[in-house]
């Protein structure tokens, strides 16, 4: 009855199919004619906020658009760049200084929300994304197709992070029922990237905006749950066809950029190690056992290893072929992923326990 302890990995891994098969998906061609506000909150974001602006300025699709970016105390140069490229086709403005009690990019993104004029529609986007002509209006056009009030197409995530970075994707197929999420007025019951986001102006309202994350570290999902608490709907989808976002370039920023946020994704240093560890325990376990079995000549318990692994690597390219993201080699090194997952959970919560956690320069 050893193939019992299979059975957690094969329900897992079937949850991963349905969910990318129903996973919904931004139509390209789309065209709308609602009134549309962009926002874009940059803080020294001069060496990489070109392409983004570049790509906001040939959207198509969306004749009623207005492109507001805030500079947020940059000290880059940041704005200048933004003038050079833009000019006068976005507003540009400068950011007040971050009053107590709030972060830094909930408050700039609800200054930028004050700021939009009279739209339908608030579409939050990072300076490291880069949308595809057509990717306002097919966001739009989902938004209203599905009946929820804050959409989050997922972007493609390219440069560093091959081996980590793929399990944010992986994560919600893996383990979140999505259309269940979508019906489920459960504000748990929420996710989000903050990458991209599209949202019903008069829904944003009504969840109060910006000020009901001010000190949100994950403010995305935190704006999910206020969206529900509300009595609004969300709804995740795959934008990897229309969106780029180069998070990181390297395996620093990679790193200092987890920890600073790890730690909030988890409701206290118990429950993440209880997460922690059954993923470990699930991913990174059995290949380690199925290699102990055969040097011992234990053949049999060596195969039911080894299918436990190889069940874990097809959830991981399932999960990468939904979402527009690189299957082979990487899949095949999931346990070592899980185990850099590992690392920076217990990084975050050691930086969070001495309060050295920071980003661009002020505290977490």
């Amino acid at each position: 009855m050893r193939w019992l302890a299979l059975l957690p990995l094969v329900a897992l891994t079937t949850h991963t199919i349905v969910n990318a098969a129903r996973l919904r998906r931004p139509r390209t061609g789309a065209t709308t004619t609602e009134r549309v506000a962009v926002l874009l909150p940059l803080r020294d974001e001069a060496d990489r906020v070109t392409p983004c602006l570049q790509a906001l300025l040939g959207q198509s699709g969306v004749p009623h658009l207005e492109i507001l970016v805030l500079d947020d105390g940059s000290t880059d140069g940041t704005a200048e760049v933004v003038r050079a490229v833009a000019g006068d086709k976005v507003r540009l403005l400068t950011g007040a200084p971050l009053p107590a009690g709030w972060l830094g990019k909930p408050h700039a993104c609800a200054q930028l929300a004050s700021a939009a004029g009279d739209v339908d529609v608030l579409v939050l986007v990072d300076a490291d994304v880069v949308l595809a002509p057509g990717a306002i209006a097919g966001g739009v056009e989902l938004l209203r197709s599905a009946g929820v009030q804050l959409l989050s197409p997922y972007p493609r995530i390219v440069g560093a992070g091959r081996l980590v970075q793929p399990l944010l994707q992986w994560s919600w197929l893996t383990f979140l029922p999505l259309r269940a999420m979508e019906r489920s007025p459960r504000p748990s019951l929420a996710a989000a990237g903050g990458q991209w986001l599209v949202l019903d102006r008069a829904g944003y309202e009504r969840a109060g905006g910006h000020a009901a994350v001010r000190d949100d570290v994950l403010e995305d999902i935190g704006l999910a749950r206020a969206v529900k608490r509300a009595g609004g709907r969300i709804a995740l989808a795959d934008g990897s066809a229309l969106a780029d976002c180069l998070m990181y370039t390297s395996w620093r920023e990679l790193r200092d950029g987890y920890s600073k946020s790890m730690w909030a994704s988890f409701g206290s240093p118990a429950g993440a190690a209880a997460v922690v560890g059954l993923l470990v325990l699930l991913y990174a376990v059995p290949p380690v056992a199925a290699v102990v079995f055969l040097a011992a000549g234990a053949v049999e318990p060596a195969g039911w290893a080894l299918a436990a692994y190889l069940l874990g690597v097809v959830g991981r390219v399932v999960a990468a072929r939904a979402t527009g993201g690189r299957a082979w080699p990487d899949a095949l090194a999931q346990p070592v992923s899980i185990l850099l997952f590992a690392a920076l959970v217990v990084r975050s919560f050691a930086l969070r326990r001495r309060g050295a956690l920071s980003w661009r320069g002020r505290p977490v």
